[in-house]
């Protein structure tokens, strides 16, 4: 039996990307989920349409990107990706997004991830600390010191 994979594995973590744009910085983030294996390819049309619907922006100079509702049987895995852009990317309205953190969810585990992810990021300073983080392993340790 194959083992599930990691939710947020060092791979599905990219460092100091820029971006142009929303749609690139979404495309680029669900990309890494489509390369990874936890979704199929049209998983990331489906993160365009959910952005066009409502704002996936949180405050703080977070973006959680994911799929519409219908988009769940485009998930394989429940995974996480996590890219930085330290000089920000414009999410429309003046919010600039420093942190994507892209999610796919199998059935209903997305619910407990959002909980996680926004306890998480209701600490400023651990925001901070993700925007500091120097490598991969930092990260991952942040987001599992939260249970």
């Amino acid at each position: 039996m194959e083992m599930a994979k990691e939710v947020l594995a060092k791979e599905n973590i990219q460092l100091n990307v820029s971006f142009k744009n929303k749609e690139e910085a979404i495309r680029y983030t669900g990309g890494i989920l489509v390369d990874r294996g936890y979704v199929e390819p049209s998983y990331v049309d489906k993160m365009l349409e959910r952005e066009e619907l409502t704002s996936t922006y949180m405050g703080n100079f977070v973006a959680i990107p994911h799929g519409t509702e219908d988009a769940k049987e485009k998930v394989k895995e429940t995974g996480l990706s996590v890219v930085t852009v330290p000089e920000g990317v414009d999410f429309g309205d003046g919010n600039i997004v420093k942190i994507l953190i892209g999610i796919a969810g199998k059935g209903d585990e997305h619910l407990e991830i959002l909980s996680k992810i926004a306890i998480v990021l209701s600490e400023e300073e651990n925001i901070q600390s993700i925007l500091d983080a120097n490598s991969e392993e930092e990260i991952i340790r942040i987001f599992n010191e939260v249970n």
